[in-house]
């Protein structure tokens, strides 16, 4: 078996492993809502037979993520697939120390569902290897990003315990004005993470019906002091309900008796990537839409509100302590990768600590968000269900600084979204 293939199936591996651990944490904690004795033992049995798969799940990522390195000669963390499976190992990792901690089985139910995304998320972008751009040929490359990632992990397994413990305190009988607002707050993040969830089961189930088309676009460059013009093409992996603005259709697979593009991207939206790009994303809110949709029907409420009575006999102190504890084990490392060793390897790179790129930028927003937390949580006693809602926003702009710099924004970390 050739590296790469157990590379690959290391990865597999790795995912199954969690999704069966996540479901094992699920009948551990029903388990535990039934009456008697004998009920609570399995639950303990759940429970530790899922910590042994997720700790199992994250040896294979490991695997995979050290055949990677030997396969293609250097750390993979150097484009989004790379990064985003790291980030995912970082994650189940961060999940693995906090429960081995506080033995909150619950956690295994909400932390293990966002390492699986991430590394669902990853899976869309190309597995092939690529070789290093002259910046990223540098052992800073494994200082900055893996420190900063693991930052990202404790970040993300704080805003699991974020969202349980709103999904905790939050009363969704009640009818006045600011429960109204938490509950619509809590509905909208769960629809948040369906968005992500409906992107990846779009891409995935179109790539299984082969579908495909093409546009073509005449763009103008400037090469040697001289402006050219040439043809850019690109191809759409989703039906185009929006096509590139001003291009042409090349060709294009019918579907559903669609044979043409619905409508055209707006005229600021320039260049065809940036039509594929508005198209993935409508894509992802319509899937998001139906899937919610589905489930309203099936539990005849709101999401969060069928999901919440699962929270009760849950201490909301050992959330709150939970979540505050991993924001803090990740800040540190956050301020050391994404910040200092960042800027040092800028410096190397290309001669400057600080150029205002993007994906500097909305670094410094996360650092100076998790930096005020701690400030409110540490001098203004700011706990609980306020504490709880900053882990929640501060997570979804590491997931903006992450995703939508990298595939959104163009600057010089654009690379990473290839």
């Amino acid at each position: 078996m050739s590296l790469t293939s157990l590379s690959h199936g290391s990865l597999v591996v790795a995912l199954l492993l969690y999704t069966l651990s996540f479901f094992g944490f699920v009948i551990a904690v029903t388990r535990a809502k039934w009456k008697g004795k004998d009920q609570e033992k399995r639950s303990k049995r759940w429970s530790v037979g899922s910590f042994v798969l997720a700790c199992a799940g994250l040896a294979a990522q490991l695997l995979f993520f050290f055949t990677r390195w030997a396969d293609i000669g250097h750390i993979p963390v150097s484009n989004l697939f790379e990064f985003m499976t790291f980030l995912g190992m970082m994650i189940m990792a961060a999940f693995v120390v906090l429960y081995a901690i506080y033995r909150v089985t619950l956690l295994g139910v909400f932390a293990l569902p966002v390492g699986v995304i991430v590394l669902a998320y990853a899976s869309v972008f190309p597995w092939e290897a690529q070789p290093l751009i002259p910046s990223l040929n540098s052992y800073w490359l494994k200082i900055h990003v893996t420190t900063a990632a693991a930052g990202e992990a404790f970040f993300a397994v704080g805003f699991a315990a974020g969202l349980m413990y709103l999904l905790r305190a939050v009363d969704f009988k009640a009818t006045d004005k600011a429960s109204v607002r938490e509950q619509r707050g809590v509905e909208f993040v769960l629809f948040v993470l369906l968005i992500i969830l409906g992107f990846v089961g779009s891409v995935f189930a179109f790539r299984g019906a082969d579908y495909h088309a093409q546009f073509s676009q005449q763009v103008t460059v400037i090469e040697q002091g001289k402006e050219v013009v040439k043809t850019q093409v690109t191809d759409y992996s989703l039906p185009p309900i929006f096509a590139p603005y001003d291009a042409k259709l090349e060709s294009m697979k019918p579907f559903l008796g669609m044979e043409k593009p619905l409508m055209e991207a707006p005229y600021w939206m320039k260049g065809v990537n940036a039509g594929r790009k508005l198209n993935t994303v409508t894509w992802a809110v319509l899937s998001a839409l139906a899937v919610y949709a589905v489930l309203r029907l099936l539990v005849r409420k709101k999401l969060a509100a069928a999901i919440s009575p699962i929270m009760n006999g849950i201490d909301p102190e050992d959330l709150d302590e939970v979540g505050y504890r991993s924001i803090a084990i990740g800040f540190p490392l956050f301020t050391l990768g994404a910040l200092i060793f960042a800027m040092i390897w800028a410096h190397i790179a290309w001669s400057r600590f600080w150029g205002w790129d993007p994906k500097e930028v909305w670094a410094l927003i996360t650092w100076l968000f998790y930096s005020a937390y701690l400030h409110l949580r540490l001098s203004r006693g700011w706990q609980g269900r306020r504490s709880a809602w900053l882990s929640v926003i501060g997570f979804t702009i590491v997931m903006f600084t992450l995703v939508g710099v990298n595939l959104i924004i163009a600057g010089m970390h654009s690379y990473a979204g290839v």
